[in-house]
């Protein structure tokens, strides 16, 4: 049996369905209809519509649309209560005729709530309650018996998702509005993690005349490969292993010596308030494995490794 040749063909008959799918003026009103929505847009649905619409409503939550799922028998039995005036209601059956559905559909209209209906027939009784109808006709489903929601459940999902994309156009939806949504997404990292958030406050310091011996034990105590040394609450340099090895390597290496000698004067620093995915950018460019942190009045508070941006999921 010709496994790939039946995989592409079920591609094929869902393509397609999706090439095919009726954009009218009633899905224009459904686009409506949700945008002039003051409250929250609910989606319902059983069985596998009904999963549709849960992954639709997160993806309408997540892109400017407030929204919710509500399963038809739990609306049954109390949970019409979360549908309120200021709402609008996406119900969704491939057939138009679901039991569980159909039996909440008077009360919805009973609440004077716009309802936007999806089915193949708009003389369902779905179609008929609706105010705005969005049709998923499809020519069969990619199941070889022809049962399963297979090419529906995908034209569904798909009419859901443009509907969606066109609210978000609809809205001037930014990447900053989705991070807002996703504070702990990469974007969200991006655009508002700052360097305060992540930078390290307790950091080895010394000051001028420490000796390179005793600059080593500070480092190995410090435990992030770098001494800082302070003057007047500022870095004025910064002693790195690498700075050590290169010590180390001289002919008159001497650990009496003072570390300030082989340190890096005036060290490049970061504000507190930089966007990590700023410094992580900047660290990369100039090969800088650490940063001191400081406050606006220039002062040193923190240090930032660039392993902890890493680490932190920065990009």
């Amino acid at each position: 049996m010709d496994f790939k040749k039946i995989a592409k063909e079920v591609l094929k008959i869902e393509a397609d369905a999706l090439l095919q799918a009726q954009i009218d003026n009633e899905f224009l009103k459904s686009i409506d209809i949700i945008f002039n929505t003051k409250g929250k847009l609910i989606i319902t649905g059983v069985g596998k519509s009904g999963l549709i619409g849960a992954k639709m409503a997160a993806t309408f939550a997540s892109t400017g649309t407030p929204s919710f799922f509500i399963h038809p028998t739990e609306a049954l039995h109390g949970d019409l209560g979360m549908i309120g005036k200021n709402d609008s209601v996406l119900a969704i059956s491939y057939s138009g005729e679901s039991e569980e559905l159909a039996k909440i559909l008077p009360h919805i209209k009973r609440l004077d709530i716009p309802l936007i209906g999806m089915s193949r027939d708009k003389n369902s009784t779905l179609g008929k309650y609706s105010d705005a109808f969005i049709p998923t006709i499809i020519e069969k489903e990619a199941c070889p018996l022809g049962i399963a929601p297979t090419t529906s459940t995908t034209l569904t999902l798909a009419l859901g998702d443009a509907l969606a994309v066109c609210l978000m156009k609809k809205r001037n939806f930014t990447k900053e509005d989705f991070a807002s949504f996703h504070p702990g997404g990469s974007l969200g990292k991006q655009l508002f993690i700052k360097i305060k958030d992540l930078m390290k406050k307790d950091f080895p310091t010394a000051g001028k005349n420490i000796s390179l011996k005793e600059a080593i034990i500070k480092m190995t105590e410090g435990k992030i490969g770098h001494l800082l040394f302070i003057e007047n609450g500022k870095t004025i340099a910064i002693l790195s292993d690498g700075d050590l090895r290169r010590a180390m390597m001289s002919d008159n290496f001497d650990l009496n010596k003072k570390a300030f000698e082989f340190a890096t004067k005036n060290p490049k620093t970061v504000n507190e308030n930089e966007l990590a995915s700023d410094v992580l950018a900047f660290m990369e460019r100039n090969k800088i494995q650490l940063l001191p942190v400081v406050n606006d009045k220039d002062e040193t508070i923190g240090v930032i490794h660039i392993h902890q941006l890493i680490e932190a999921g920065i990009k």
